[in-house]
């Protein structure tokens, strides 16, 4: 029996037809998931393809990761509203193969070679292994072919004449959350430190009494045998015995964790000085309010920015705020930016992967209030940094709830009016009938 033949003799079972909606459903969810995830945050998604072209020999090519990543992004997301309505019956599986057939061979170099340790495939919103992202994708991949098959013997939600504006339509909201996330912020923040999450903790002590100033605030790190231990300055271990001392920290800061709102624990971040010292809380423990201002590729941002940013360093200092440059550059880079930007705030470093986790933006803008974090911008989307806008309503404008809500709320009342429209004349056709039906 030949496939067609098959197909022909299952497709009116009724079994048939609610496999292959729940495999519209499965597999269409999948991809929306996959797309929304990685549009929510073009950043993040730009920086995981730059990691995957430089892990293939063509880290050249990072000039186009924005555009791919946005690209991808765009077309998961319309691809998953095509399958999961039933659009473009035909086309839809085939454009869902051919992504298939170039992600499941690329996770399966993943999963062997580890050259890249998270595949990125939801964003930040869920990490999975190697191994299990390719399981994933073989089981999308029996899902899509099954579809190709099947998909056709099932009518969709929408009628062929507006299938192009379902589309058009889904292509529209991507867009623009992609357009959020990369001038402003994320609408939805998956990254450990969203708004609220307090960076450090000014009050708390390793046996919960009150700050003392002194060097009983320290806590001192010395590793023997290749392990890390921490002591008291009451208790230094003896270097004779082959202890090495490796760095100290506030006793103030409980060491590797923030506190958030809910009261989980994240990674907490570390800001180094340019002798490689934890200077955290120092930097951060003494001030109530504090602008953070993160340069992730130093050398990449335009001395164009330089205004925008002394004029919101004289107005910080204004509100008696402190101002902290972090950057992962080198210190030739900093000084050199320094003389052409005559920044006359300091620089201090920070881990590359965690100054990203932290905000979005080359540069981005974090402000602080007692060691909390209460908003978070790209310069660039900070249009009144040279008006007399107290700090901590400079971000007001933004409401990423807010504009999440409208997004949705518009998308899905324009597809209602599409589906209404054109699917009108069945309502009518089925009360008419229904009518004469009764006379």
């Amino acid at each position: 029996m030949t496939i067609k033949a098959l197909v022909n003799s299952v497709k009116g079972e009724k079994w048939c037809k609610v496999l292959t909606t729940l495999m519209r459903l499965v597999v269409g969810g999948v991809f929306i998931f996959s797309g929304f995830t990685k549009a929510v945050d073009p950043w993040g998604t730009c920086y995981k393809i730059t990691d995957y072209l430089n892990a293939l020999g063509l880290g050249n090519w990072s000039g186009t990761a924005l555009f791919i990543a946005v690209a991808l992004a765009a077309l998961e997301f319309v691809l998953g509203i095509c399958l999961a309505l039933g659009t473009y019956r035909r086309s839809t599986p085939i454009m869902a193969l051919l992504v298939m057939l170039v992600m499941t061979p690329l996770t399966l170099w993943l999963a062997v070679t580890d050259a890249v340790r998270d595949c990125g495939c939801f964003g930040d919103a869920l990490h999975l292994s190697n191994w299990a992202t390719l399981g994933k994708n073989v089981l999308l991949l029996l899902g899509v072919l099954y579809l190709l098959l099947f998909n056709k013997t099932l009518r969709g939600v929408y009628g062929p004449a507006v299938q192009w504006i379902v589309s058009a339509l889904s292509f529209v909201l991507v867009i623009a959350v992609a357009y959020y996330g990369y001038f402003y912020q994320p609408l939805i923040d998956y990254r450990p430190y969203p708004i609220g999450t307090q960076l450090i903790n000014n009050y708390a002590t390793l046996d919960g009494g009150d700050d003392q100033e002194g060097e009983d605030d320290f806590i001192f790190i010395y590793s023997k045998d290749g392990q890390e231990h921490e002591f008291t300055i009451d208790n230094l271990p003896d270097e004779s015995d082959g202890w090495e001392y490796v760095t100290r920290y506030h006793a103030r800061r409980p060491r590797g964790k923030v506190i958030m709102q809910d009261g989980s624990d994240k990674a907490a971040i570390a800001i180094l000085d340019d002798e490689g010292n934890d200077v955290t809380v120092d930097v951060l423990g003494d001030s109530r309010r504090t602008v953070l201002l993160l340069f992730p590729d130093l050398p990449q941002v335009g001395v164009v920015n330089s205004f925008a940013l002394n004029e919101l360093t004289d107005a910080a200092l204004v509100a008696d705020a402190d101002v902290i440059g972090l950057t992962p550059a080198t210190p030739q880079e900093v000084a050199q930016w320094q003389d052409v930007s005559m920044a006359s705030y300091p620089i201090y470093y920070m881990d590359d992967s965690e100054l990203k986790m932290v905000a979005r933006g080359n540069p981005a803008v974090v402000y602080l209030e007692d060691g909390t974090i209460k908003w978070k911008r790209t310069l660039q989307s900070l249009d009144n940094v040279e008006q007399p806008v107290e700090l901590s309503d400079m971000s007001k404008d933004y409401n990423p709830d807010a504009i999440m809500t409208r997004l949705m709320i518009a998308y899905l009342v324009a597809m209602l009016i599409v589906l209404l429209v054109n699917r009108s004349h069945l309502v009518i056709k089925h009360l008419f009938f229904k009518k004469k039906t009764k006379n």
